[in-house]
């Protein structure tokens, strides 16, 4: 079936370009709000010394006799904000209600800070738990938080329902977590993914090349301008489209948006409802 694209010009500053969001990225009448808790984690045995805060966000139409699926968003309250860029929790409300995806639960993580550092740069753990192409932030998400979700909800064991979703390091961070647990995590969604800071280079056009493909189903999103954009090394758009190249050659079910302005998460969010649909959709 042909889909007609209504016209929109195209912006000829590429710079500074701020996209308009759609109706599912605001409170819709009629749809009810889920409910969010938040949780503190402290003591963590991957990440010893780090704490963080992390919120679970359940849309209305859970039924705890009907196992959900689920999405775990990295840098958490980012994500979550209802007066953000990205508004997770929102636009898992207005999909839910009208069943444009199965009923998923959100749990948006923080990264792990420490707390007893005064200098704010050594407080932060973020780059190393999402730069890292190893398994450690997988087995943080797979044996700290998940468990603190399902003791509280009842959550599906199907793996086709779990996504993982980040933006910057976190896009990256989410490539890896679904890389290293394609048993668990499956639908991935990756915005303007970090791939060019990791500490040893971005590893997944040959890790693509020269690996049996994974159950993963992957929404990249890359900007036009974002950093380094015309730089021979440490070019953010340049390692996002040796991504998608990879996934394209090796036969993976993804799709690539590439958009226009910087490192920002606005269009991010534009692209939130839409992305979640095309995840969850129910034919390739």
């Amino acid at each position: 079936m042909t889909v007609r694209v209504p016209f929109r010009a195209v912006p000829l500053d590429l710079e500074d370009v701020q996209y308009d969001y759609g109706p599912d990225s605001s409170p819709r009448p009629g749809v009810p709000a889920g409910e969010t808790i938040e949780l503190r984690l402290d003591d963590s045995t991957v990440f010893p010394g780090t704490s963080r805060k992390v919120w679970i966000h359940v849309p209305a139409a859970y039924d705890p006799a009907e196992p959900a699926g689920l999405t775990v968003f990295q840098d958490g309250w980012w994500y979550l904000d209802p007066e953000g860029d990205v508004r997770g929790g929102i636009v898992l409300d207005n999909l839910v209600h009208h069943g444009e995806i199965p009923v998923t639960i959100g749990v948006f993580v923080d990264p792990g800070v420490f707390e007893d550092r005064d200098d704010p740069d050594e407080r932060k753990n973020r780059n190393a738990e999402y730069d890292a192409a190893d398994d450690r932030y997988a087995t943080f998400l797979l044996t700290e938080v998940i468990p603190e979700v399902r003791r509280r909800y009842t959550v599906s064991d199907d793996p086709d329902r779990w996504g993982i979703a980040g933006g910057s390091c976190g896009g990256n961070c989410s490539f890896t977590v679904a890389w290293h647990l394609p048993d668990r995590f499956r639908r991935v969604l990756c915005f303007l993914s970090s791939f060019a800071q990791m500490p040893d280079g971005n590893p997944y056009p040959a890790l693509l090349a020269g690996t049996p493909r994974k159950p993963l189903r992957i929404f990249l999103q890359a900007g036009h301008r974002d950093s380094g954009w015309d730089e021979p090394e440490h070019n953010w758009l340049a390692e996002n489209l040796r991504v998608a190249a990879a996934l394209a050659e090796t036969g993976y079910d993804f799709r690539l948006v590439l958009g226009d302005g910087g490192h920002s998460p606005n269009h991010a969010g534009v692209l939130l409802p839409d992305a979640l649909r095309w995840l969850w959709r129910t034919a390739r």
